[in-house]
This record gives structure tokens, C-alpha cells and sequence, in this order.
């Protein structure tokens, strides 16, 4: 049983996710079904893993250019 409270704080569902990612539920509904944002089905129920919520969020950041002094 303690794995399975491991597993779940591992994973959110589509509210707590939205909520993560800062996105309406009807946008990351989209992006699901375009396979845009990393995500899994469990027992019929859409999940998405934290730590590949958090890889994807770090990939799809712009980082500022570096300014030319001189």
C-alpha cells in the first residue's frame, strides 16, 4: 500500500496539472491528444508524471540571450 501513496504523489490528474502548468484544462486536453505534453493512462484515467512535467516545462523555456558588450 505504501507504493501505491508513492506512486499517486508522483502523478497528478488533469485538474492538478492544469493548475501546475498554468494552463485551462480544455488546452491541455489539445495538447494530449496532439501528444504535445508527456502524460499517462491509468485504469482509464488520464495522468501526468511530475518529473516529466517538469522536464517539459524546463525544455520549452527560452532562456534571455546573453548581451554583446563592446
Amino acid at each position: 500500500m505504501k507504493e501505491a501513496g508513492l506512486l499517486a504523489r508522483k502523478l497528478m490528474n488533469v485538474d492538478e496539472a492544469a493548475h501546475y502548468v498554468r494552463l485551462s484544462k480544455n488546452t491541455l486536453y489539445k495538447m494530449v491528444s496532439e501528444k504535445r505534453i508527456p502524460h499517462t493512462k491509468l485504469g482509464g484515467r488520464l495522468m501526468f508524471p511530475i518529473a516529466l512535467l517538469d522536464e517539459w516545462i524546463k525544455q520549452n523555456t527560452v532562456l534571455p540571450m546573453l548581451s554583446k558588450t563592446g
